[in-house]
């Protein structure tokens, strides 16, 4: 802030020369992590080329990179998010991309990120047998996949693994409402069994009603009686 001294009329001039506020830009949603895995340098910058204008869902694509095997699988123990591999099926060894592939799944436990192959040397490697015995999606020769094959297959790998990803979470929250059902009526039966009291909360029916239950033991093993009562909304 600069202040000057008017000689004309004795006043003062405040001038206010602090930048004026910038509005807060909004945080996107978050990018889908691709993770290019290659001992091809060209490999890598051609494939991020190709796919840089790519969106899915109103999400754009972020690229991970690695350069062998042991390089790809540190990257998806840091990235657990990873939603696509392309994977070169002949680096450091003529199978690394295959081990690599049978490890995602058996070593990492990583059943919902998409796997695509690529190799460079199709004749080395038998394409339906890999399809069988390996846990992937997509299996292609680097010089068929054009891009607009790259594109496809990138999208429909996106589409794969996001409706994977809420099949999971549909499954987690079921098994949470299973368990909150679950574990007051198990906790009200193993206090009968032992012949104490118990009061808390059970839900009931298909809209699981909350209902405010008391147990109290009775004079004789496994009797008890039960009071209970419907909590109104005031």
């Amino acid at each position: 802030m600069q202040v000057n001294v008017d000689e004309a009329s004795e006043g003062w001039m405040i001038e206010d020369d602090m930048p004026e506020p910038q509005p807060q830009v909004t945080a996107g949603p978050p990018p889908w992590k691709v993770l290019i895995v290659d001992d091809d340098v060209d490999v890598h910058v051609v494939t991020k080329f190709s796919l840089s204008n790519a969106h899915f869902m109103g999400r754009r694509l972020s690229f991970l990179h690695a350069y062998s095997g042991e390089e790809a699988l540190a990257v998806l123990r840091n990235h657990e998010d990873v939603a696509l591999v392309l994977l070169d099926v002949i680096m450091e060894t003529a199978d690394a991309g295959l081990k690599v592939a049978r490890r995602i799944r058996d070593e990492l436990g990583n059943s919902l990120v998409r796997v695509v192959l690529r190799t460079g040397q199709p004749g080395q490697a038998l394409e339906h047998s890999i399809i069988l015995d390996y846990d992937i999606n997509d299996f292609w020769c680097k010089t068929d996949l054009t891009t607009r094959k790259l594109f496809t297959t990138v999208i429909a790998s996106l589409r794969g693994y996001h409706s994977l990803h809420e099949a999971q979470l549909r499954i987690a929250r079921a098994e949470a409402a299973l368990r909150a059902v679950q574990e007051p009526a198990l906790a009200a039966l193993a206090a009968v069994q032992a012949g104490q009291g118990w009061s808390g909360e059970l839900r009931v029916g298909e809209s699981a009603l909350p209902v405010r239950v008391q147990l109290a033991s009775g004079p004789e093993p496994g009797q008890f009686t039960v009071t209970g009562r419907i909590p109104v909304d005031e």
